[in-house]
């Protein structure tokens, strides 16, 4: 592995380490984790430094089902925006096929497919996630697949028919608690590893979804992250807004956290059609936009917060994205969302 993922799939984490007793922030040091990486659904880390802090922890504390107990604290929203997609889809099928389409927003690494039943029954498929770089290390694994399970109960509000589960690794917790686990039979050291499920599965319809909601979602990834292989600039973009104001942000930073050279990044997000002047320029003038029309902050602590130096800078750059200045964007919001209705629109607004 070599590639960057959301630290949502840390969540549950620290509630793990301190039920043995473990120090998490001493835990996230040593393995070079940042500590906001372990609280934080949505800073970028190393995949590679990630695993390495899993298989650690689980020596250290010992607790050898570490992966699955992280994902008893996991449920699906660890997915972001992708989630509403996902539970909104209309089958099954549906959901997971989403999943597989936007799921390098969790990390670029990520891969989902549909696999024939490696037992070769025909009404059976395997539903097979893991890393393009390789199998991940056992904890990782366990957290990966666990994860996928508790999504599909959540989907269908229960039991899927789990046929039986397959792991790539060899156990060092009891294979009765896997089994126990996943309510199913579980056979270790396979080819790869998924889950057996009946091939009806994939056309079962969820219930209580709203399908305008799920356009809505749809639309959001594709206009943000219109095709899987750009998958630079976007985790650039999360990165940048991480940095804004906290430290200046720098490409150097970025560069850093996707293990390239600044060079190799600015040919990287070129060959995408961007920069990163212009996606910490969007970054800043979002983050501007949401703090002066959503808040009361002084327009100096908002320059602050946007990576500005100076007040003025702020100004320039509201002006030049609006064409107005900071206090009038502000004002004019509020006067907006003062403002009474007409009797037309009250009328309107009437059953």
């Amino acid at each position: 592995m070599g590639s960057v993922i959301r630290s949502a799939g840390m969540r549950g984490f620290r509630q793990v380490v301190e039920e043995f007793g473990g120090d998490a922030a001493a835990l996230a040091a040593l393995h070079h984790v940042p500590l906001e990486a372990i609280d934080d659904d949505d800073v970028l880390v190393s995949d590679v430094a990630m695993a390495k802090l899993l298989e650690g922890a689980a020596r250290t504390l010992p607790c050898p089902d570490l992966g699955l107990r992280i994902s008893e604290y996991q449920d699906i929203s660890i997915l972001g925006p992708l989630a509403v997609a996902v539970q909104n889809s209309p089958t099954v099928g549906a959901a997971l096929e989403c999943a597989s389409q936007f799921l390098f927003l969790h990390s670029p690494a990520l891969r989902f497919t549909i696999v024939p039943d490696p037992e070769g029954r025909t009404g059976d498929v395997g539903l097979c996630y893991g890393s393009s770089e390789g199998a991940p290390p056992r904890q990782a694994s366990d957290a990966i697949l666990a994860f996928v399970h508790r999504m599909l109960r959540f989907l269908v509000d229960g039991p899927y028919a789990l046929h039986s589960v397959h792991l790539s690794h060899l156990p060092k917790a009891p294979a009765s608690r896997y089994t126990g686990f996943f309510g199913a039979e579980v056979r270790f050291g396979q080819d790869a590893s998924l889950l057996r499920v009946p091939r009806s599965l994939l056309d079962r319809p969820l219930q209580a979804v709203d399908g305008t909601l799920r356009e809505i979602a749809l639309d959001y990834l594709r206009h943000h992250f219109p095709e899987p292989g750009r998958v630079v600039a976007p985790t650039v973009r999360i990165s940048i807004e991480r940095m804004l104001g906290t430290s200046p942000p720098r490409i150097d930073a970025a560069a850093r956290l996707l293990g390239m050279h600044p060079r190799t990044l600015q040919r990287r997000l070129a060959a995408e059609g961007t920069s990163f002047e212009a996606l910490l320029d969007h970054a800043r003038r979002d983050a501007a936009h949401r703090l002066l029309t959503r808040t009361d902050l002084p327009l100096q602590q908002i320059a602050g917060l946007v990576g500005l130096s100076e007040q003025s800078a702020l100004t320039r750059c509201v002006h030049r994205w609006y064409g107005r200045t900071p206090s009038s964007l502000r004002t004019g919001v509020a006067s907006v969302v003062s403002a009474p209705r007409s009797r037309g629109s009250a009328r309107r607004a009437l059953p």
